[in-house]
């Protein structure tokens, strides 16, 4: 570092002007110290018992974490399905208008070749993942990763029994147009 660097920085070059923006903060700053009740007094020191590590400091530059994207967008593509699903079972329901019979078959048969892939690949990395990614700490008692708020971090694979839990292959049902909501959730 050259010398002149070096009284710049340290401040050895002797009282320099104040610039224009020094005295606009200055100007400021008195302006939001009037009325304050601490003004004058002395703050009392806050004491810091934590660090902030590295890693967090990384991540908080980074935007959300890969699986907090990864469990919005499982979110989204269930939802996705989710409405699909109801299309389809009232459309379903409305064309097989008096064969109760008929509505039942057609829409197992519909559920049974239905692909769940791109949600459910989502979910098979969250189930592997997640602990890790977060940090969940091990409940010992369980042997398991600990539960968070009383459930556990897995995610329920989408499949045709929880599609047929959700909208069962009940006519009358399907003509309400109100699919089930006790059981087995989808993916929730």
């Amino acid at each position: 570092m050259d010398q002149r660097g070096r009284k710049r920085i340290l401040g050895q070059g002797g009282i320099q002007a104040v610039s224009p923006p020094e005295i606009h903060r200055g100007e400021k700053l008195e302006r939001d110290l009037e009325g304050s009740p601490v003004q004058g007094k002395r703050l009392r020191q806050r004491l810091r018992n934590f660090h902030q590590g590295v890693d967090s400091y990384v991540a908080s530059l980074g935007g959300p974490r890969p699986y907090m994207q990864r469990l919005r967008d499982i979110d989204a593509g269930t939802e996705r399905h989710l409405q699909r699903l109801h299309e389809a079972w009232s459309d379903l329901a409305r064309e097989c208008q008096h064969d109760a019979a008929a509505f039942a078959d057609r829409w197992r048969m519909h559920v049974e070749r239905l692909s769940f892939s791109d949600v459910n690949n989502l979910i098979e990395t969250h189930n592997r993942f997640f602990p890790i990614e977060s940090r969940l700490p091990m409940d010992v008692r369980r042997r398991d990763f600990a539960l968070i708020n009383g459930k556990s971090y897995r995610r329920e694979q989408l499949d045709a029994a929880c599609v047929l839990e959700r909208f069962p292959p009940d006519h009358a049902v399907a003509l309400q147009g109100h699919p089930a909501t006790g059981g087995r959730a989808v993916a929730r």
